[in-house]
């Protein structure tokens, strides 16, 4: 955890999150980022100092009212398992989403042994759609690759299944799936509609692979109307896309703020 998480900046909540990370453990070994379970970890951590700032009845009474959002399994796909010749090899897509979807139930069960009730997981975005996608694995073609977002479909339909389970399993916890993939393959699909102009390629310099650091304020080619494109950088959406993205998921999510 950052050395900020300390004192009251822990009552405001905390972020645990690592990109490139997945539920896959390997993946996040491959790009030397924060596993899952060593952010279950951390979580674990951040408990305990909230017992020693706020007393164990008010921290457990934090934790299970507090809402925990969950997104994982992009990199674990794109990042690692289409590119995994070693991993490609002996995984179907299909048996792959198994994989992702036991480290995903059994990261939700260390969760709610460690009190959490309020819980949020979103589903793959459409793959096949991110500009850097695209670029890979489109054998050049500019439309969205068709066997990439199949296969986000049958992960998204199996961690509904899944969560369904948990949620009769373990029988105070509210999950609730948050869809990613519609809301985003419609502003992908009907840009003009949604106020946008540019799909195919991300603002960030030339807009067909860079992310991360290569995005950054001496990126060459970087567009000056961000707003006016889906997607900053080859995996990530713009402000102006992840602000109506946002209410979707608001709106969707809306059961986990209630009482």
């Amino acid at each position: 955890m950052s050395d900020k998480a300390n004192g009251e900046m822990l009552l405001i909540g905390a972020n645990f999150a690592s990109a490139a990370s997945g539920y896959y453990n390997a993946t996040a070994i491959l790009y030397n980022t924060i596993s899952l379970s060593q952010q279950l970890e951390n979580y674990r951590e951040y408990k305990n100092k909230l017992v020693d700032i706020t007393g164990k009845s008010n921290a457990s009474s934090r934790i299970s009212r507090g809402i925990h959002l969950i997104s994982a399994g992009s990199s674990d796909f794109l990042q690692n398992y289409y590119i995994n010749p070693l991993l490609f090899a002996t995984n179907t897509p299909d048996t792959f989403s198994d994989i992702l979807l036991n480290s995903y139930d059994h990261f939700i069960q260390n969760l709610y042994e460690l009190g959490a009730r309020r819980i949020g997981v979103a589903t793959l975005p459409p793959l096949g759609c991110l500009p850097a996608a695209i670029t890979a694995f489109g054998h050049g073609n500019n439309h969205c690759v068709a066997r990439l977002n199949n296969n986000a479909i049958s992960f998204n339909n199996k961690l509904r299944h899944r969560s369904q389970r948990l949620t009769r399993r373990l029988s105070k916890l509210k999950l609730v799936v948050l869809d990613i993939y519609n809301p985003l393959y419609t502003l992908i699909t009907e840009p003009a509609e949604n106020g946008f102009a540019e799909v195919r390629r991300a603002c960030c310099g030339t807009g067909l692979l860079e992310t991360s650091i290569l995005c950054n304020q001496h990126s060459i080619g970087t567009c000056s109307n961000a707003s006016q494109y889906v997607f900053w950088d080859g995996f990530h959406p713009t402000e102006a896309a992840n602000q109506i993205l946002a209410d979707k998921l608001l709106n969707s999510g809306s059961s986990l703020i209630q009482p």
